[in-house]
């Protein structure tokens, strides 16, 4: 992969290296605390590297990182991706047994975490999550609930069954480690795995998304040159490192242009975009910062390492949830598919199903049949509408609210519901009717001091949409807070039905 800044990269020791040379002081993260150029960058994250490979983490290993954003996060993410180890971002957010879960079914050799982030007491969500560390604190674990984790380092404090960061760099001090990364980093193929995401959750099982080497650096190269960004941008990382949305808008392609991404103290899920099923909707907000441009992001997804489509309009009459696909990231195949897997006219809403040089390789520890037909195509679980060159996303294929007979998207009505003024936030489900099969329903956070009645919310929605589109039952929440979330801050669909018909069939 040829960098349009740098010189050639096919993985991440090549790309950071390169970056290095061609920026080196200029700054490429920072925080309240501190800032690291691409040199420093480059010093800091090699150091830990050679700490890893002295603990024996090493091609192929898999490491947690458990941290906020900031140039700690970049470092750790930096070292692992060096000797060719691949990354576990974790949610900040997660609860103790949502964290046991994804430590467990990604198999997690090492955690790396610091003991607090903002409110948060990571050491005590760690010994929740994995009781047995408090019945025998040794750091050299043997955990029932964990069997391929052997160390968690917890970077700023000593606890009895933790390491801290000096106990991974000082292994790596001696200066046969700087020989044996050089030649570990040259044994990393762009083929390689690098990193996994973990998603969605709302089945079971958490699902984790796996990209190789190559994809970083290409999606990183690909995104820096449609978001347009220069050695003079200054990119502020709105959404956690943890999530595609906060790694690949902004950090990834800001330092493919050797640009700064700023890191406020408090990043959120809902400041640049809304998640649909799997599909980052970027919102208004975020869209203001292409504006001065061609194209307008459209959809991407988790399984796509970001953005794949862009459109010349922000929306479009027919189609109003999102903006339209006009063009496809270059290598990208799509097409529109029936339950039978045949092709759909125009007009015909079909599930979208992708391969191209940046869908994942596979979901972890999940058939590959499960996820891709015998051709290769993923599939996305998005439903959208072709007509002529312009596809139009239309909603989740098993999010689609089925009521007397009629489909309705929750997206196309969240949308107008968030374009009433008081309305901050709005989530829409099905939930089960014995006439109907199932009743549109919503719930809203309304803004500060706003007095809207549900009344009046249908009202305007009446005049907005199809009599069978609104909502026939609304709340309204103090806060996002009471939503039902997964770790990767997607609704809970159930969760939030029984919620709502608790406090319909209440009165509350």
């Amino acid at each position: 992969m040829l960098s349009h800044n740098t010189q050639p990269a096919d993985t991440i020791p090549e790309w950071l290296d390169a970056l290095a040379e061609a920026y080196a002081d200029r700054a490429c993260v920072t925080s309240k605390e501190r800032s690291l150029s691409f040199a420093d960058l480059n010093r800091e994250s090699s150091g830990i590297a050679r700490g890893l490979l002295a603990r024996g983490i090493g091609k192929g290993s898999r490491v947690g990182l458990l941290l906020g954003n900031g140039p700690t996060w970049v470092a750790w993410w930096a070292a692992v991706s060096r000797i060719g180890a691949v990354c576990v971002p974790l949610s900040t957010f997660m609860q103790p047994a949502e964290l046991g879960r994804v430590v467990r079914h990604a198999d997690l050799q090492y955690l790396v975490s610091t003991q607090r982030f903002l409110s948060r007491n990571f050491i005590a969500l760690i010994t929740e999550a994995f009781p047995e560390l408090a019945e025998r604190p040794d750091p050299g674990l043997a955990l029932s609930d964990a069997p391929f984790l052997r160390t968690i380092v917890i970077l700023d404090a000593n606890t009895e069954w933790a390491r801290n960061a000096a106990w991974v760099i000082e292994a790596g001090r001696d200066a046969r480690w700087a020989n044996v990364l050089r030649n570990a980093s040259c044994e990393v193929h762009a083929d390689d795995d690098a990193i996994c995401i973990y998603t969605s959750g709302q089945s079971a099982e958490p699902k984790g998304v796996m990209h190789t080497q190559g994809t970083v650096v290409a999606k990183a190269h690909y995104l820096s040159q449609m978001l347009g960004f220069t050695r003079d941008t200054m990119a502020t990382a709105t959404m956690p490192f943890f999530w595609v949305g906060g790694l690949v808008m902004p950090l990834l392609p800001a330092m493919d242009a050797g640009a700064a991404t700023r890191c406020p103290e408090r990043s959120t899920w809902a400041a640049g975009g809304a998640v649909i099923g799997n599909t980052l909707a970027v919102s208004d907000d975020a869209v203001e910062h292409t504006r001065g441009f061609a194209k307008i992001p459209a959809l991407g997804m988790t399984e796509t390492f970001g953005m794949y489509s862009w459109g010349k309009e922000l929306v479009v009459a027919e189609y109003p949830i999102a903006t339209p696909l006009d063009e496809l990231q270059p290598g990208f195949e799509l097409r529109l598919i029936d339950e039978r897997g045949a092709d759909v006219p125009d007009g015909s809403p079909g599930e979208i199903i992708l391969r191209g040089p940046t869908v994942t390789t596979r979901l972890y520890k999940v058939a590959r049949s499960a996820a891709f037909d015998e051709n290769g195509f993923y599939r996305t679980g998005d439903l959208a509408v072709r007509q002529g060159s312009r596809i139009s996303f239309v909603g989740r294929k098993h999010d689609m609210i089925k009521t007397s007979g009629a489909n309705v998207s929750p997206a196309e009505v969240e949308r107008e519901l968030t374009a009433i003024e008081d309305v901050q936030r709005a989530f829409v489900v099905g939930i089960d009717d014995g006439d109907r099969g199932q009743l549109v329903a919503a719930a809203v956070v309304l803004r500060a001091h706003a007095t809207l009645s549900v009344e009046e919310i249908q009202r305007t929605l009446r005049r907005r949409l199809s009599p069978y589109k609104v909502p026939r039952a609304i709340i309204t929440l103090a806060s996002v807070d009471e939503v039902p979330m997964t770790p990767s801050m997607k609704v809970r669909k159930r969760l939030l039905a029984t919620l709502i018909q608790a406090r319909v069939q209440s009165g509350k």
